[in-house]
């Protein structure tokens, strides 16, 4: 999978530094070329001379490569690059990453890179567990790069704990894993639906949900990357899909939504409801602000048009239809249930009453269901959440296409 893909690879001041040579001779080894960039504190853990060794390549560290006007290009390096991985990522080029302090060429190859980014953190237990820490890597997820979890085990401090840099023969695999699944969407149309929907009462109430977004928009960029068209119709939130592959179709009541999704879903082969859409809808809507002239209101609601059934009635032979249930009681029993009268390929449940899950989490802990077998995962992040769906999204489509 790495044969003739090109890394640039990011070395900062961390004693895990010596691991790189390991990284850089398993690539090399798999038909990679490698363009090393370090910072100056990560020469004091591993010479330049031993990494041009091992990459046949000059080791960049500076601006300028010599007085005479000479001067490395950071632009070129994110042009030239398949990926780039920082490994290993210090707290301070962690926190330079997420906040665009460009005071190294490291840094400037960064912000300049084209290619996805993957990031390598190590650090001592403490750092790694400090509030800043946590809050600059969710920043770099939000950027879109790929955070490789630090292991666990004895630190240089000699305590125990997570901090460890990855060991290179896993940053190997994810690499590897990245690029295997890259264009297994290609030619394929996906259409998304994200975040709540908006129900108004009057110019400046709504009936609405604590929907984030983050799931679906998680689920659109993980589709775009693995070579979907995709379509994201997304209520009112927050975010911004970052891929070129993703168009972005802005709704804001449930009968936006519903128009918006039965008008694409023909021309797909699958479609993911993630929306939190709301059930009810106000049977009038005040054209001015309700005033409080009495002690209580009473909003006649009328049902909205559900979308999951509709499409489960348009659905073709071998179009794909994938609905979530967020449930608080009887959650296997109602998510089977959805999953019979909606026609679902396969329905992905989650539980209020699981701690983590849900909405306004950066994580998610989910079970996948279909109408033979149920198969729960553990409590992850939602960037990883989504990779155990689309992987079943794509085993599904091929399944379909074999019929």
């Amino acid at each position: 999978m790495l044969q003739g893909k090109k890394f640039v690879l990011g070395i900062t001041g961390s004693i895990a530094a010596y691991k790189t040579a390991y990284l850089i001779r398993g690539l090399i080894k798999r038909g990679a070329e490698v363009q090393v960039v370090i910072t100056p504190a990560g020469k004091e853990f591993i010479t330049p001379i031993t990494l041009s060794a091992l990459t046949s390549k000059p080791v960049i560290s500076e601006f300028f490569a010599q007085r005479d006007g000479t001067w490395n290009s950071h632009v070129t390096l994110g042009l030239w690059a398949d990926a780039m991985i920082i490994a290993p990522a210090t707290a301070s080029t962690i926190g330079k990453m997420a906040n665009g302090i460009a005071d190294n060429m490291l840094i400037t190859t960064y912000l300049s890179m084209k290619a996805p980014v993957f990031v390598a953190p190590a650090m001592d237990l403490d750092m790694f567990a400090h509030p800043a820490t946590q809050k600059n890597l969710e920043t770099l997820r939000s950027y879109g790069n790929h955070i490789i979890e630090p292991g666990e085990g004895e630190l240089a401090s000699h305590l125990v704990g997570k901090g460890r840099m990855e060991e290179p023969e896993n940053i190997i695999k994810v690499l590897e894993n990245y690029f295997a699944s890259k264009d297994e969407l290609a030619k394929k149309k996906v259409i998304i639906t994200a975040g709540p929907t908006y129900e108004k009462i009057d110019p400046v109430r709504f009936i609405g949900n604590y929907s984030s977004g983050k799931m679906g928009y998680a689920l659109a960029e993980e589709c775009a990357r693995r070579g979907a068209q995709v379509t994201l119709i997304s209520g009112p939130v927050q975010l911004k899909a970052n891929h070129p592959n993703i168009q972005v179709v802005q709704v804001e009541s449930a009968q936006e939504m519903y128009n918006a999704t039965i008008q694409i879903y023909p021309q797909t082969d699958a479609a993911i409801l993630c929306a939190a859409v709301a059930d009810f809808t106000p049977k009038h809507t005040a054209e001015q602000k309700i005033k409080r002239e009495k002690d209580d209101l009473v909003i006649q609601l009328q049902p909205t048009q559900d979308i999951a059934a509709t499409l489960g009635k348009m659905k073709k032979e071998k179009q794909l239809l994938v609905g979530f249930a967020l449930e608080t009681n009887d959650e296997l029993q109602n998510a089977q249930n959805k999953l019979q009268r909606k026609n679902l390929d396969f329905i992905v449940l989650n539980s209020l009453n699981d701690k983590g899950a849900g909405f306004r989490c950066d994580t998610n802990k989910i079970s996948i269901i279909d109408k033979k077998q149920k198969e729960e995962y553990p409590l992850k992040l939602k960037t990883e959440v989504t990779k155990d769906i689309i992987n079943r999204l794509c085993k599904e489509l091929n399944q379909k296409e074999n019929l």
